[in-house]
């Protein structure tokens, strides 16, 4: 690709930092990032990124800017807050979203970004934070068809599938119901597991093998299941219970905006608010197999 104007990227944190240092390695354009830690900024500076003093700067330098931020509130303040950096935005820049956050704020920034002359698109990320690193993530985007068509060789610097999903909105929309899906595959991943360790009668290794090779066979099975709920390691620094908690939710308001009350997600939510309570907060969320296991069948009469 060739050099061209700066890039900006706001948001250095366990997907963040591998994203913009792919961005900063493939794209042949220099980049200017900020984050509220010194230390991803520091790694990155051997990637040639550059730390900004703040959103404006990288808004006043950066003609594509990209967020990769925790949630609704953190993209809500950065961007559209008093001083913030949508209203600092002006004609030809764009603004990419690969935060996961409600579809209602997707189609809110577009909208605010189209008043100041800018473009919006928002594409946020699947996969795991490995799959960050090494460049192979899939991202849905919401955007207008020639925007697609703009920023898709920028995205394709940071993942391996790359799927416009329609107007803006679009995007966010499939990222919350495949997190959806994918949280409700863990719980059943991690009910199956607490099964064959209470009852004994099966070696639970044995079982996700065998699930693995059946009509069971999941991406969530041969990742999160043999990784992390069969060791039960639930590591930090991953993508922990309040993320997976946060986007269920936000999947779920997406549903009863609709006019639909999800059983199997409203399930998902009540274990993943336990989960939190219990104290793994920060914890991969494969912890909620915690919660599952603290849910006891009353005895039987003898």
């Amino acid at each position: 690709m060739s050099t061209g104007a700066a890039l900006g990227f706001v948001g250095l944190g366990v997907m963040g930092e591998p994203m913009c240092r792919n961005l900063a390695r493939k794209s042949g354009r220099p980049v200017l990032a900020f984050d509220l830690r010194p230390e991803p900024l520091a790694r990155l500076a051997g990637d040639g990124v550059r730390a900004a003093a703040g959103t404006a700067q990288i808004a006043a330098e950066a003609d594509t800017i990209f967020l990769s931020l925790p949630g609704e509130p953190e993209v809500r303040a950065i961007c559209l807050g008093e001083g913030g950096l949508v209203s600092a935005m002006r004609g030809a820049q764009t603004l990419i979203d690969c935060s996961t956050t409600p579809v209602t704020l997707a189609q809110a920034l577009a909208r605010a970004c189209s008043a100041r002359g800018a473009d919006f698109a928002d594409s946020p990320v699947a996969r795991t934070r490995q799959a960050a690193i090494q460049g192979t993530l899939s991202l849905m985007v919401g955007a207008s068809s020639g925007v697609f068509a703009r920023i898709e060789p920028l995205l394709r610097c940071m993942a391996s599938e790359v799927t416009h999903c329609g107007a803006p909105g679009a995007g966010q929309a499939v990222k919350l119901l495949n997190n959806m899906v994918l949280a409700q595959t863990v719980v059943a991943l991690a009910e199956a597991l607490a099964v064959a360790k209470a009852s004994g009668a099966v070696d639970p290794k044995v079982l996700y093998d065998t699930l693995a090779k059946s009509s069971a066979d999941s991406f969530a099975l041969r990742n999160h299941g043999m990784k992390s709920l069969l060791p039960e390691q639930h590591p930090k620094q991953a993508f922990p219970v309040t993320y997976m908690l946060k986007d269920v939710r936000y999947a779920m308001a997406l549903a009863n905006a609709a006019g639909l009350d999800l059983q199997g997600a409203g399930t998902t939510i009540r274990l993943l608010e336990e989960t939190a309570q219990l104290g793994f907060t920060e914890e991969y969320y494969t912890a909620v197999l915690e919660a599952v296991r603290r849910h006891r069948s009353p005895p039987r009469d003898q």
